[in-house]
């Protein structure tokens, strides 16, 4: 004859299956979200944020104007100088060339220009200078 067999499970062995059945399926659903967002970051880093190209804007100092002159790519800042610069400007303003240079550095390694770190002997310079370039910026933009 069958032999029955009575089998006890304890509710705490019931609880415990449970969590772990839970925090596994949490544990999947979370590797699926972190690697399923990297596709939608790519698509939106291939929409250009300019249009390419050389971008002008200027100062007025005194009597004079320092153009301000950047160039871009769609998506990068390639170079910011300052283009016609008067011998008068570099002697009354010698702070300009250094503080655009320090500038430039920074716009260089993809910092955004929000987040640029002004010296605090160039400050004021620095301002005027991220001003200009915001204003060249703003003409390259794309508009959706």
């Amino acid at each position: 004859m069958a032999k029955t067999k009575i089998v006890v499970i304890q509710l705490k062995e019931i609880i415990y299956t449970v969590i772990f059945a839970a925090l596994g399926i949490l544990l999947i659903l979370l590797l699926i979200f972190m690697f399923s967002g990297k596709d939608n970051e790519d698509v939106t880093s291939n929409t250009p944020l300019y249009k390419a190209g050389v971008w002008t804007s200027s100062i007025p100092l005194s009597d004079t104007v320092i153009n301000i002159e950047v160039v871009l790519d769609e998506n990068h800042i390639n170079s910011v100088r300052i283009v016609n610069i008067d011998e008068t400007i570099t002697t009354m303003y010698p702070l300009v060339e250094p503080a655009l240079d320090e500038l430039s550095e920074q716009l260089y390694n993809d910092v955004p220009i929000d987040q640029l770190k002004l010296n605090d002997h160039n400050r004021y310079t620095q301002t005027l200078l991220i001003e200009a370039i915001k204003a060249a910026l703003d003409k390259a933009k794309v508009s959706p």
